[in-house]
């Protein structure tokens, strides 16, 4: 899997995929348009056969020492092969060309596999923003990672050939 930086030639592709992944509380076009022209964030793309299958989102301002995930989506005839894993690991990747220390993020209490993922990567549960998902009044867990811990688990895991796919 190759991923590739997001343009604004990529946001109706964009658009397609958050409206079927996040029904009732996709972003609008306007919004994720400003996203994607924002010097502070950085997306992400995967295409498989020239269709768009993933995007990811990392917020991180220059000199700051804290980012945010924005969003992670998957189209559900890709989900499952470590596409997620995947562009989470892209945008880490990213947050650490820009000196981040921690990486914050919001995961809806109803979806366990994405949990799942962010705890397998150091992600550890720091607090809880209730009905924070509307229209479904979904609680959003707050999520960080100390992504210099991370970055040296991934170097110990290289030089041991314990490496992650």
């Amino acid at each position: 899997m190759a991923a590739r930086t997001a343009t604004v030639s990529d946001l109706e592709a964009i658009m397609a995929l958050e409206n079927a992944s996040f029904p009732s509380d996709a972003w609008s076009a306007a919004m994720m348009r400003e996203e994607l022209a924002s010097p502070h964030g950085w997306y992400v793309v995967v295409e498989e056969g020239g269709r768009l299958v993933g995007y990811a989102g990392l917020r991180a301002v220059r000199g700051a020492r804290d980012a945010d995930v924005q969003t992670i989506a998957i189209a559900a005839s890709a989900r499952g092969r470590g596409r997620g894993r995947a562009l989470l690991g892209e945008l880490l990747g990213e947050a650490l060309r820009r000196d981040v220390h921690h990486v914050f993020l919001e995961v809806r209490a109803d979806n366990p596999v994405a949990q799942a993922l962010y705890a397998s990567e150091g992600f550890v549960e720091v607090g809880r923003r209730p009905r924070y998902y509307q229209p479904d009044d979904v609680d959003a867990i707050v999520m960080q990672l100390d992504l210099r811990g991370w970055a040296a688990t991934r170097a110990t895991a290289t030089t041991t050939g314990k490496g992650w796919c």
